[in-house]
């Protein structure tokens, strides 16, 4: 466990969460928002993380706004993927693991991350802010990368249930844009084999039992698909089988967990028909579905910057649904 001024300044795990190894220290970052640091830090791999390339990406962040009081901070490359935790003064039993966005060159900290979380803990659940690694920074699990770091992720918050004070069967996963591709690959993927077995955490299901995409990327065809995400993941003339394997839309199972899908209508940098194949995708299984599509919000809302437009509204709807699965 750090102090919250540290930021991510340094890993942490929790003193009683399950013991995990160090993993590379991340570059400092300047403290945000007060109201909007984690409590603590959780490495997702002991040491290095598997598939290392000879040199590691080189963390950095980045500030995009020139208003001190509204932080939008950026993580360019991830070398030491970890879990930044929100905890709520008294957990109501449900947690969610939330993939920030960056269309796959980077990981959002603040607008997709930091400030769900802190939205999140206010309202008694367990927030874990996922900082995944990159798919096109020579990793050797290539586009399985993220997917890998969100399965082991979602198994450590169900291996340390107890410790977090939340119920095993009550962990949903949440993205954002890129990170809603994110979330969509662990909740039709959870049963892949990302990454080999290290320790009993990796026994566990890698199932979430609720998904919630915002704006999220899905498709991998170029009609359909946000072009960087797509060339980031599968690269810029990939044939037709790779496309399918990594849009989560084709690749539903049976027993896939309840969605919540969100998108607007005039979002000019993801496609709505994102959202639209993943609703006939889960339709398709008798996947149960809730969705919202709003005519104006644009791109990259997050939960703050959308102004006062209808989509403004999100989170409360997300709430209202989350609350009847059981999940908040």
């Amino acid at each position: 466990m750090i102090d919250r001024r540290t930021a991510i300044a340094g890993l942490g795990c929790a003193a009683a969460a399950p013991a995990l190894a160090r993993a590379a220290a991340p570059q400092p970052v300047p403290a945000g928002d007060p109201a909007n640091e984690p409590a603590q830090w959780v490495a997702l791999w002991p040491d290095t993380p598997p598939g290392a390339p000879p040199v590691l990406p080189d963390e950095q962040i980045v500030e995009r706004s020139a208003d001190p009081a509204r932080p939008d901070r950026i993580m360019q490359a991830i070398t030491a993927p970890r879990m930044a935790v929100f905890r709520p003064a008294t957990p109501g039993g449900a947690a969610v693991l939330i993939a920030p966005g960056g269309g796959y060159r980077h990981v959002v900290i603040d607008k997709e991350g930091f400030e769900m979380g802190g939205w999140l803990a206010q309202r008694g659940v367990t927030a874990f802010v996922l900082f995944y690694r990159l798919p096109h920074q020579g990793w050797a699990a290539g586009p399985d990368v993220a997917l890998a770091d969100a399965q082991r992720a979602l198994r450590l918050i169900r291996r340390g249930h107890a410790a977090y004070g939340i119920d095993p069967e009550r962990i949903s996963v949440m993205g954002f844009s890129a990170g809603g591709h994110v979330a969509a690959s662990l909740a039709t993927g959870f049963a892949r084999a990302a990454y080999a077995p290290l320790d009993a955490a990796d026994r566990l299901s890698a199932r979430p039992d609720g998904a919630a995409l915002i704006y999220p990327v899905i498709s991998m065809r170029a009609d359909l698909a946000h072009p960087g995400s797509r060339e980031r993941l599968i690269g810029a003339d990939p044939p037709p089988a790779l496309e399918l394997a990594h849009s989560p839309d084709g690749n539903v199972p049976a027993d896939a967990p309840p969605f919540f899908l969100l998108h607007a209508e005039d979002d000019d940098v993801v496609p709505v028909g994102n959202a639209m194949a993943m609703r006939e995708g889960l339709k398709a299984q008798r996947i149960a579905v809730d969705t919202h599509f709003y005519a104006a919000g644009g791109h990259g809302f997050g939960i703050s910057r959308a102004g006062s437009k209808p989509v403004a509204a999100w989170p409360e709807a997300w709430l209202v649904w989350a609350r009847a699965q059981g999940l908040a």
